[in-house]
């Protein structure tokens, strides 16, 4: 298969899974931590979560679809990739993305209210302002 084509198809699932973590964004109300909510009423929490976990994975995975059409060796760690990207223009900084992971890896195992809203800020605040720049990015990417 040609190295176009997949790297084209990689753009579309990215896009595909930031679009619906974006659609969880835009309905975002504030969690209160201090509010205890029905299991009806953390749907959307869960939801933007799980959303996040997708989009997060899908970049990853452009990433390195981007990194084999570029490169002709791969990275050796997840600190080359992220230093490759932001040297391409496709992140911000790796720095960033080294938060983003630790919230990706905080989502699984935080059960605390006040935690969990600093997850949830997380996501809709400097995740969601980076992973937009990466859907713009993208498009322009060959």
């Amino acid at each position: 298969m040609n190295s176009t084509i997949i790297l084209d198809a990689s753009k579309d699932k990215l896009a595909a899974a930031l679009e619906i973590l974006f659609a969880s964004v835009d309905a975002y109300i504030p969690f209160d931590a201090a509010r205890r909510y029905t299991p009806k009423e953390r749907e959307p929490y869960d939801a933007l979560t799980d959303r996040y976990l997708r989009a997060f994975e899908s970049s990853l995975k452009f990433f390195r679809t981007l990194e084999r059409f570029r490169e002709a060796a791969p990275s050796e760690s997840f600190r080359d990739l992220l230093q490759r990207m932001e040297k391409y223009g496709v992140i911000t900084a790796a720095s960033l993305w080294i938060e983003m992971r630790d919230t990706r890896n905080r989502v699984a195992h935080e059960y605390l209210p006040e935690e969990l809203a600093k997850i949830y800020a997380d996501i809709v605040g400097p995740a969601t302002i980076e992973l937009r720049y990466v859907l713009a990015q993208s498009s322009a990417c060959r």
